[in-house]
């Protein structure tokens, strides 16, 4: 039986070892800020956190990841929304339809925390994400707001 530690809780799951990371996270868990787009690790809505790196959880196995390393969700990157990333995107209200922006966001955040004052080049390069409404813009500028300061919690 998978040990997983998720948002700092350590919890079990029965499924097969072969089931995406994804999967688990939005069935066998119930958080579902965690979208499903491609299911090959393209488009970017199924970002999370695994020690602190963006990682594409739709095409990794559960079996990829053991109960040392720590997964972080939208659902765990700020208990109220209050980090800075999720502050400049209320700010510059970023999001069009929604369905990428908790993908979106945490890409952002680990560019941030690699990278605390990235340039456009270092942004376009680094938040690979697809936005179909194409708010790609926005979340530039909201990368630079957060990296500012301009998105801390007040």
């Amino acid at each position: 039986m998978p040990r997983l530690t998720v948002n700092g809780q350590v919890r079990d799951v029965e499924v097969d070892p072969d089931t995406p990371l994804l999967w688990v996270i939005r069935e066998q868990l119930g958080l579902t800020g965690t979208k499903f787009g491609c299911g090959i690790a393209m488009c970017g809505a199924c970002t999370v956190h695994i020690d602190g790196v963006p990682t594409r959880s739709c095409a990794l196995p559960v079996s990829g990841v053991d109960a040392a390393q720590k997964i972080v969700t939208i659902e765990g990157l700020s208990p109220d929304g209050s980090h800075p990333v999720q502050r400049a995107w209320l700010a510059l209200d970023v999001p069009q339809c929604g369905y990428c922006q908790s993908g979106m966001i945490m890409a952002a955040a680990g560019l941030l925390e690699q990278n605390p004052k990235p340039s456009d080049a270092d942004i376009n390069s680094e938040i690979t994400n697809i936005c179909r409404c194409g708010t790609y813009n926005k979340v530039r500028a909201a990368i630079h707001l957060a990296a500012d300061g301009g998105g801390k919690a007040g």
